[in-house]
C-alpha cells in the first residue's frame, strides 16, 4: 500500500445548534479510519472548511466513548499536529489523492452539507473514479453532489448514515438543521440501516458509507480492500 494518499475531510463547526453545547468531529470516527489507513501505509492529509484546529466533540472524548483508536490518537503527536493544523478544503486537489473519507460528529450537519469547495472536490473524486467514504453525519457531505446529468450522486445508491431513530435517541431531532436519513431518501438513495448504534456499512460502486461511530472500521477497511 505504498504511496497511497488519503484525504480526511472534517468539520470546523463546534456549536450544537442553539443548545449552548459544543460539537465537532466525533473522535472515534476520525481516529479509527485514520489508523486503518495509516497502518496500511497511507499518507494522510486532514482538511476542514476553515483550516487550522479541528474541533472535537467533547462527548467523544469522555471515558464511555473511548476506543483503542481514540486513545491511540490522543497520544499520537503526529496525528494531533495534523488535527491542529488542518488545511482548508480549498487548498487541496483531488488529483493528489487516491481516496477521501468524511468522519461524522454533528458538526458536519452545519458546514459540510452545502459547502461549495467540498462539493467541487468530491464531484471531482467521483469523476476520477476514486473511492468516497463517509460515516454517520459525515455522509451529509454527499447530499449536494451531482453527476454529469445533474442528478444526485446518491440517487439509486445503496448507502446508510446516522438514522432518524438514532437522532431521536440522542435527543437532537429538533436541533440538527435537517434529518440526514430523510434527506437521503428524498434524494432517491436506496437507504439501508441496521440496529441503532450497531456496526452497519454499505458499499455501492465507489461509495462507502457507515451508519454510526461503531461502523467506522467497516467502511475504512472496505475502502482499503477495494483498492488492493
Amino acid at each position: 500500500m505504498k504511496n497511497l494518499n488519503v484525504l480526511l475531510v472534517t468539520t470546523s463547526h463546534n456549536d450544537l445548534g442553539k443548545t449552548g453545547h459544543k460539537t465537532g468531529v466525533w473522535l472515534e470516527e476520525l481516529a479509527t479510519p485514520y489508523y486503518v489507513f495509516k497502518d496500511a501505509g497511507a499518507n494522510i492529509t486532514i482538511v476542514s472548511p476553515k483550516g487550522g484546529a479541528v474541533p472535537l466533540d467533547p462527548k467523544s472524548e469522555e471515558p464511555e466513548s473511548s476506543t483503542p483508536s481514540s486513545e491511540r490518537f490522543k497520544n499520537d503527536q503526529e496525528a494531533l499536529n495534523k488535527l491542529t493544523n488542518s488545511k482548508k478544503i480549498e487548498e487541496v486537489k483531488a488529483d493528489d489523492f487516491d481516496m477521501v473519507f468524511l468522519p461524522g460528529g454533528h458538526g458536519p450537519m452545519w458546514d459540510l452539507a452545502d459547502n461549495y469547495d467540498l462539493k467541487e472536490l468530491l464531484e471531482t473524486f467521483h469523476k476520477q473514479n476514486k473511492s468516497i467514504g463517509a460515516v454517520c453525519h459525515g455522509v451529509v457531505g454527499l447530499v449536494a453532489l451531482r453527476n454529469e446529468k445533474g442528478e444526485p450522486i446518491v440517487k439509486g445508491k445503496k448507502l446508510t448514515s446516522f438514522t432518524n431513530s438514532e437522532e431521536e435517541l440522542v435527543g437532537l431531532t429538533h436541533v440538527v438543521p435537517f434529518l440526514l436519513e430523510t434527506e437521503l431518501l428524498n434524494l432517491g438513495a436506496d437507504y439501508r440501516k441496521g440496529d441503532d448504534f450497531k456496526p452497519f456499512a454499505q458499499h455501492d460502486g465507489l461509495l462507502f458509507t457507515g451508519q454510526n461511530p461503531a461502523s467506522s472500521d467497516l467502511v475504512a477497511e472496505a475502502m482499503i480492500d477495494h483498492i488492493k
